[in-house]
């Protein structure tokens, strides 16, 4: 009899100890790094991105997969060593399992190849949005939801051509990766449809006097193309005005986007009716992009816009993806990569799914900018392209051949 309550009690402490370890299971938590631009010209863009991923965070009441989420945010620059130094700290000091980031263009070619040191830990991009990133040498361990520059501009080159008119356009751009491939995605629909692309000027990213750029310009185009973000693209609207300056801008995406749109120029409202193309549209009349803006809205960020922007939408979706993929995978990290690579993701923008290279193909937005009744300028959607992919609709042997966008590729003079 005594033996037999002791083998009762034993299992009654051994269940009692289960169902502890499961609790404590249950609590475990898991520590995620947020990797954004906070310092130099791109700022602004990288607080929207904090923005996004935090929405994303208290959505999911920063748990995921029966994990608590603790989130260890870092800071870059804008350029690519200062990226790099900030992801190392986030996996090998805090001993991140997951980092998000980073921002920019650059910057997440050099993170992706960070990553290839760390096979262990899951890489999924911010915002930055160079088509190296995950088009040449890719990370196995490097997931990219918000898709990339070139992606970005579908729609807008036969646009411009056909619809707006303009012929012969000049660009003036950032001299990193980012607006080469915003550039090529741009000039291979609008050289393909006759316009001609007479003159580029490639200036350095946090550049701040730019009447040598703008006297440069030819008088003779009809348009300028502008893949400038953050405080440089606001630089060149104000000098733009001030020169005296009067022909129609052509907007890169982040040169049209909420973190430029809100600066209060006289040149301002001359952005109304600028074409651009990129992964949102602000008065797109679609109920989940009309629920995340309202979400944004109702979170009281400090110093938010009125409508979340590029670099929001992009770590929110990229965020998004890997809590939803946690869920699937009860918090193992281990399993999260193959169910990144084979999931389909429910975004504000419409479904989003990876390719072979873990590059997000997904809707792209044709937009102008347009004034709303409150004097807030806005990006009214014109068109949706749906499952755009990283080729831009050629085949791989034909992107193969035309290669990567750059300072001088492509041209059509």
């Amino acid at each position: 009899m005594k033996s037999t309550k002791i083998r009762h009690c034993g299992t009654v402490l051994a269940l009692a100890l289960a169902g502890m370890g499961a609790a404590a299971q249950a609590q475990e938590t898991l520590k995620i790094g947020v990797l954004a631009t906070l310092e130099g010209a791109l700022t602004v863009s990288g607080q929207d991105g904090m923005r996004g991923m935090e929405l994303a965070m208290r959505q999911h009441n920063f748990t995921a997969g029966g994990k608590k989420i603790e989130v260890i945010r870092a800071s870059s620059t804008g350029q690519p060593d200062t990226a790099v130094n900030a992801a190392r700290k986030l996996v090998e000091q805090d001993k991140v399992a997951i980092l998000i980031g980073p921002l920019s263009g650059s910057e997440g070619i050099a993170v992706k190849d960070y990553a290839k040191t760390q096979p262990n830990v899951v890489f999924v991009n911010g915002s930055s949005a160079a088509q190296e990133t995950t088009l040449k040498d890719p990370a196995s361990n490097f997931y990219r939801f918000s898709t990339d520059g070139a992606q970005w501009s579908a729609g807008l080159g036969s646009y411009v051509y056909n619809d707006k008119g303009y012929k012969k356009v000049a660009v003036v751009a950032e001299d990193y990766s980012f607006p080469y491939a915003q550039v090529q995605g741009f000039m291979i629909e609008y050289c393909k449809a006759g316009g001609k692309v007479t003159d580029k000027q490639w200036v350095p990213l946090g550049t701040k006097d730019y009447s040598s750029v703008i006297a440069k310009l030819p008088s003779d185009v009809d348009a300028i193309y502008v893949a400038l973000g953050g405080s440089d693209a606001v630089n060149f609207f104000s000098q733009y005005e001030q020169s005296g300056g009067n022909k129609p801008f052509i907007g890169g995406s982040i040169t049209v986007d909420q973190t430029v749109l809100s600066y209060k120029g006289k040149r301002r409202d001359a952005l109304v009716g600028t074409p651009a193309a990129g992964p949102t549209a602000d008065n797109w009349d679609d109920p989940e992009w009309k629920k995340f803006v309202q979400a944004y809205r109702d979170a009281k960020f400090d110093n938010a816009y009125p409508t979340p922007g590029l670099f929001a939408h992009a770590y929110y979706v990229n965020t998004k993806a890997v809590l939803t993929g946690l869920d699937a995978v009860n918090g193992d990290v281990g399993k999260l990569g193959q169910q990144l690579a084979t999931m389909t993701v429910q975004t504000p923008t419409g479904p989003v799914k990876l390719d072979e290279n873990r590059n997000g193909v997904a809707n792209i937005f044709l937009t102008e900018v347009a004034k709303g009744d409150n004097g807030a300028l806005y990006n009214r959607v014109v068109k949706v392209t749906a499952n755009v992919t990283q080729t831009l609709g050629l085949s791989k042997e034909e992107f193969a051949k035309m290669g990567f966008g750059t300072r001088t590729n492509p041209e059509c003079k």
